[in-house]
């Protein structure tokens, strides 16, 4: 649960254990060192408080723009008022009225407070459609912006539980047979090694068969009778111990222990005839993840607490950039920052409660929905399915939302910025003395004025363009 490893770790007299966490066999006495405010668990939750009230709010870019137009646009109508009430035609005051009333209409920031919540509204609506709930406007902001993904390895990245991935055996023995001897004899287990064994056999629809003499030996293996075959299931010291050769398949076990796998040996009738591997494995679509991660110009690190060599594995399959091991709970937080500090923003994936530190350093948390209550809690986005698909959709729809944002922006722009100058009564210039054609009256009057009515037209004109371009984020296809 704190350290993120996969399989149980050995502990003697003198380890340290940590509460909530599971002892698989037997039994054992153990001092309390640290309580209350002292614990592992309250430790993660006062760094999980400091990092949440370390983080700033990004100013709109709505707010700032606002800030300089809406007083130049009241200037501006002040300014009309005056020049047409004293060089006007007549009746002066009307026109200079007019034209006041029209420049504040064409220039109303409706559809510059539309053009960032609106959206927003939409981008984040989408995201829950396709399991990508957002917490935040700001957390939207900032995955646009994410230059390195940080994930966490146990659960996120992997499924987080043993599985059987190879089986080597002596040319006496066959694959099957060796796989439902192993599993009747670790049938019943508690232990997630022979849960995998006993999981593999079954999905192969092979029969098992009764168990007697079972002895469980703590950190080395099983002992136990199969259809009056003695076996011994369990590491290479076990084996050795037992004063049994390895047969010949030494080699190919070092190569399946540098893959990062967990071994385990099956001896029959004190004769070597099977090499076991177990990993904890990718999920299905964590490769092509980290790809498309890829293509969005996105460097990818894994981080864990579990060892160097399965950390390392683990990355090259999944085609990953870089690996942090051996990590603990307080210092992914600290990675977190120390690559924040190289310039970058980081986006934090994670599951766990020993995540939830590093998820609240991050300048986005993305937590897994299938993981802890306290990761998602902690998390800015939450992938609700457990899927990691759900991040690359979640940063495609906040490039589109921004992109989308600064669009909104523009048109919203264009119509006030384009109209204020004929809604000012520049166009008196032209059609002042000639008069304004007839097809144009309508619009201009018989001075070159524009009418506040269409000033209000345009207007609304800008909002609706606004609203319509950010509708088109519906249309964005989640990846898979």
């Amino acid at each position: 649960m704190i350290t993120g490893e996969s399989v149980p770790v050995e502990k003697a007299v003198g380890s340290e254990v940590i509460a909530a966490t599971i002892n698989k066999t037997g039994g054992f006495q153990f001092e309390a060192t640290k309580v209350g405010k002292d614990t592992a668990l309250a430790q993660i939750v006062r760094m999980v408080e400091e990092a949440q009230g370390s983080k700033a709010p990004i100013q709109r870019l709505a707010d700032v723009v606002a800030s300089y137009f809406v007083p130049a646009v009241i200037g501006i109508a002040i300014i009309t008022f005056v020049v047409w009430y004293f060089v006007g035609p007549s009746p002066a005051l009307t026109f200079a009225l007019l034209n006041f009333v029209a420049v504040l209409i064409i220039a109303c920031p409706c559809a510059l407070g539309l053009a960032t919540p609106a959206a927003i509204t939409v981008g984040t609506g989408k995201g829950a459609e396709n399991g990508v709930l957002i917490r935040s406007a700001t957390a939207l902001e900032r995955l646009h912006q994410v230059s390195t993904v940080l994930l966490d390895k146990t659960g996120t990245l992997t499924l987080g539980e043993p599985k059987v991935t190879d089986i080597i055996t002596v040319p006496s023995f066959s694959q099957e047979e060796v796989l439902r001897l192993a599993a009747s004899a670790e049938h019943g287990s508690e232990h997630p090694l022979g849960e995998a064994v006993v999981k593999a056999a079954l999905d192969r629809g092979l029969a098992l068969s009764p168990a007697s003499d079972f002895h469980a030996v703590p950190g080395h293996g099983v002992e136990a009778t199969v259809e009056d075959k003695e076996l011994l299931i369990g590491n290479r010291r076990f084996m050795i111990e037992k004063g049994l050769s390895l047969n010949g398949i030494e080699e190919e076990a070092d190569r399946l222990w540098a893959e990062g796998k967990t071994l385990m040996f099956l001896s029959l009738d004190n004769q070597v005839a099977s090499v076991v591997a177990v990993a904890d494995t990718l999920k299905p679509n964590a490769g092509e993840v980290v790809r498309a991660l890829h293509d969005m110009g996105t460097e990818v690190v894994m981080i864990t607490g579990d060892n160097q060599r399965t950390a390392e594995a683990i990355a090259r399959e999944a085609g990953i950039d870089r690996t942090i091991a051996e990590v603990l709970p307080e210092h992914k937080a600290l990675e977190v920052k120390r690559l924040q500090q190289e310039g970058k923003t980081v986006a934090m994936v994670g599951d766990g409660i020993n995540d939830a530190p590093a998820l609240a350093q991050a300048d986005v948390g993305i937590a897994i929905g299938t993981g802890t209550d306290v990761a998602m809690e902690t998390g800015d986005v939450t992938l609700i399915r457990g899927d990691l698909a759900g991040m690359v959709t979640a940063v495609s729809l906040s490039k589109r939302t921004m992109r989308t944002v600064k669009q909104n922006l523009f048109w919203a722009f264009a119509y006030n910025v384009a109209l204020i100058p004929v809604a000012a009564g520049v166009l008196y210039s032209a059609f002042g003395q000639t008069g304004v054609p007839s097809g144009l009256q309508f619009v201009l009057g018989d001075h070159g004025f524009l009418n506040p009515i269409l000033a209000a037209a345009a207007m609304a004109a800008s909002s609706i363009t606004v609203v319509m371009n950010s509708l088109r984020l519906r249309r964005l296809k989640p990846a898979k």
